[in-house]
């Protein structure tokens, strides 16, 4: 070995800390698509589970709903509206709600069940100023029906 070779650096030196830099990057990329993949996901099982629970309120206390012979109820878009309109109001976590809930649909398709659709928009966590400033956000729907039953004695 001579003394040149010990002097002159060594043209792989530092390379290994940049790939180490590229991989960490990239990993914490992944953490964050893996987290907002997962947020998205919660805003959407907590769409269906107020859908849910709207659907099954509406269909299950209508105020102006008339028997059937058959120990059914015979409901109207109207009962299941206003039904919905109250339960809306009465909801005890208003904060948990999303801003943008907006109810597509709430009638009786069929006189018997209460349909609900729920619209709303998910703004990830770490991706929310991506997604405010441009206007986006992942849109979700929620659909739910619930069947009206009058339990006999």
């Amino acid at each position: 070995m001579s003394a040149r070779d010990a002097d002159s650096p060594d043209p792989e030196s530092g390379r290994i800390m940049l790939l180490s830099l590229g991989f960490v990057v990239l990993g914490l990329m992944l953490v964050g698509v893996i987290a907002s993949a997962g947020a998205v996901h919660l805003d959407h099982k907590r769409l269906d589970n107020l859908a849910d629970l709207l659907a099954a309120s509406a269909a299950g206390a209508p105020s102006g709903a008339a028997l059937v012979a058959d120990g059914g109820l015979l409901l109207t878009d109207a009962d299941v509206a206003s039904g919905l309109r109250d339960d809306l109001a009465d909801y005890p976590f208003p904060t948990d709600l999303p801003a943008d809930l907006r109810v597509a649909v709430a009638d009786s398709p069929d006189g018997r069940s209460a349909r609900v659709v729920l619209t709303a928009t998910s703004h990830p966590p770490l991706v929310r100023w991506f997604t405010r400033r441009f206007g986006g956000g992942f849109a979700l729907t929620a659909t739910a029906t619930a069947r009206a039953v009058v339990a006999g004695p």
